[in-house]
């Protein structure tokens, strides 16, 4: 049993944030009941290719981008546009603890589902909004995706090749970064939440924001400017603080070199056949090789282009200086140690029969994530649910259909 096994949380939210958030909580164990709209469902089942296809059913098949965010919930379909819509998701609500939802602000207040007409009939609830910009300030009434609050919360200034490089220019990291940091932070906020609730015997309303968290996550670079007033700018793969921590070329590739300190650096030059750079003054302390960069950074790129990457790595790995090669997603998703973690996983789904997805990182000895349900079919459960939470019978189920309720 998950460790949040008794917990029961209804996902009003689509695309990544909001679904990101709920697939964690799934992964302790709660029983995440997804709704989406009849015919269509999230907007990401119809993002790709690539799909998956199950020679069986019309269409493209199931979305990879979908199967990735929603494993281990039930899917009920459920037009919330209609009255009879809006007071089944108003009962299933009422056998919940937790409301998920990245509507635009205001836009369930017109169905009855906002926080504040909700806490009268169940006060115990906890409400967890996610939009791009919060619930409040001149932006609230925007609509927020990833790449946007990648550029306006500052991540896209420092990430790319340097600005010295021809033709370099902002970057947007290559996953979803806003969306996935949010739907961390909302799951951490839903469980403190929870936490309180056990205390205070109330639930309580959570807006969580993609630019909050983006702006969050700035850390290091965003206290560099609030300490001195320094903006960072893109440094490609250097790190602002620590020299050397960057790639280097190879004879025949690429090695990640990050030298955390002093004694590391004499190590490493000590095995790369250069002790002297370790006794030079510019060299001897980090503040002094960050301050002498790129003297020291020319002097190791002619060094370790001297040898190939797997030479680099035989040689540092076993003496302790952390470095690692550049993997792509196919060899880090056969990388020795991602099998030992068992970080992916095989599920049956209702279509495709068992499939691989990725699994929950999170390792708790006691009562550890499990991946027991596949992404769901559009509408999977909907019978299910509906006669199990809420007493609906065959008929009364059959007629809902028919009234293009589900």
């Amino acid at each position: 049993m998950g460790v949040l096994s008794h917990i029961r949380v209804l996902d009003l939210s689509r695309v990544l944030a909001g679904p990101w958030c709920t697939q964690i909580l799934a992964d302790l164990g709660a029983d995440v009941i997804k709704i989406e709209r009849p015919g269509q469902g999230d907007d990401t089942r119809h993002w790709g290719p690539p799909f998956i296809d199950s020679g069986v059913s019309e269409g493209p098949g199931e979305s990879a981008y979908f199967l990735g965010a929603n494993r281990n919930k039930r899917s009920v379909t459920v037009n919330i546009a209609s009255p009879k819509g809006q007071q089944i998701i108003r009962d299933l609500i009422l056998t919940c603890d937790v409301l998920v939802e990245n509507f635009k602000v205001g836009a369930l207040a017109r169905y009855g589902l906002d926080y504040d007409s909700l806490k009268p009939l169940h006060p115990e609830l906890v409400y967890c909004s996610i939009t791009g910009f919060g619930q409040d300030g001149p932006y609230a009434h925007k609509a927020g995706y990833d790449l946007m609050i990648q550029g306006l919360g500052g991540l896209m200034s420092i990430t790319g090749e340097a600005e010295e490089v021809e033709g370099a220019g902002p970057q947007k990291v290559g996953v979803a970064m806003a969306d996935i940091v949010t739907g961390l932070y909302a799951a951490s906020a839903v469980q403190a939440a929870l936490i309180g609730r056990a205390h205070s015997g109330e639930g309580q309303y959570i807006d969580m924001a993609l630019l909050d968290c983006q702006v969050a996550v700035l850390a290091n670079q965003a206290m560099t400017y609030l300490a001195g007033g320094e903006v960072p700018v893109r440094m490609g793969n250097a790190h602002p603080n620590i020299v050397p921590y960057q790639v280097f070329p190879t004879r025949d590739g690429h090695v990640i070199l990050a030298v955390g300190n002093d004694a590391q650096f004499a190590r490493f030059c000590d095995l790369a056949g250069c002790p002297e750079l370790a006794e030079n003054a510019d060299f001897l302390r980090n503040e002094d090789r960050v301050r002498n960069r790129s003297t020291l950074i020319a002097k190791l790129e002619s060094a370790m282009a001297t040898r190939s990457t797997a030479q680099w790595l035989a040689l540092l790995e076993p003496e302790g200086i952390p470095c690692g090669p550049i993997n792509r997603i196919d060899e880090a998703l056969s990388d020795p140690q991602v099998a030992h973690r068992e970080m992916r996983v095989r599920a049956e789904h209702a279509s495709l029969g068992e499939i691989e997805l990725l699994n929950s990182p999170m390792k708790l000895r006691g009562t550890p994530p499990q991946v027991n349900r596949a992404p769901p079919l559009l509408g999977e459960h909907t019978d299910a649910v509906l006669s199990e939470l809420l007493g609906y019978s065959k008929t009364q189920l059959t007629q809902l259909r028919v009234d293009g309720v589900t």
